[in-house]
């Protein structure tokens, strides 16, 4: 997936927003928290992702995948898909989707009341 792609499919869930921060990355939140960060630092079609703690065990080593530089160094379950081969696009967006699933069930019931998820 090109990186407006991966913009297109972040964009698309419900009630997400997005911000550009650290170095032109393009973060995807729902609920003010994030779910996905594309093109950290200018990298193109890079993206991260929560991962479960099953997929982050799988996925660390996966050629393309590694574990979120910044984020796994402090104990939080994040994947980086940085290179080929990686995912294939299905599984990638399968990722995504239950990387933004995870931070919507973590949100209080009054804030996925307010945003109707």
């Amino acid at each position: 997936m090109t990186r407006e792609d991966l913009c297109a499919f972040c964009a698309a869930l419900p009630q997400t927003t997005h911000v550009v921060q650290w170095g032109n990355a393009d973060v995807y939140k729902v609920g003010g928290k994030v779910f996905a960060i594309v093109g950290m630092a200018d990298t193109g079609a890079t993206v991260t992702f929560k991962a479960s703690d099953l997929a982050f065990e799988v996925l660390s080593d996966a050629p393309g995948l590694r574990p979120a530089p910044y984020m796994a160094s402090r104990g939080l379950k994040w994947i980086q898909h940085y290179a080929p081969p990686g995912l294939p696009d299905g599984s990638l967006q399968d990722h995504i989707k239950a990387s933004y699933d995870m931070i919507v069930a973590k949100l209080t019931a009054n804030k996925r009341a307010e945003l109707g998820l």
